[in-house]
């Protein structure tokens, strides 16, 4: 994706989170009572993933894209 992002205009900006419990108590409060929600764009079964890596690649997504693992 940043070899992606030096063709175009589009800026691409890598980070990690450092999360801490305080942080993660607001963060569930604020997705049960609806004030956040997840962007979820598609669902993808694991067998799948090759599909969603290439939807992904194509920069169509407008969400998250998730893969459901079946235990």
């Amino acid at each position: 994706m940043k070899l992606r992002s030096l063709r175009s205009n589009r800026k691409t900006v890598f980070f990690v989170a450092k999360l801490n419990q305080q942080d993660l108590d607001v963060l569930a409060e604020m997705l049960e009572s609806g004030t956040v929600r997840s962007a979820i764009d598609r669902c993808y079964e694991l067998s799948e993933v090759a599909d969603a890596f290439r939807y992904l690649g194509e920069g169509h997504a407008k969400g998250k894209i998730v893969i459901t693992v079946q235990e």
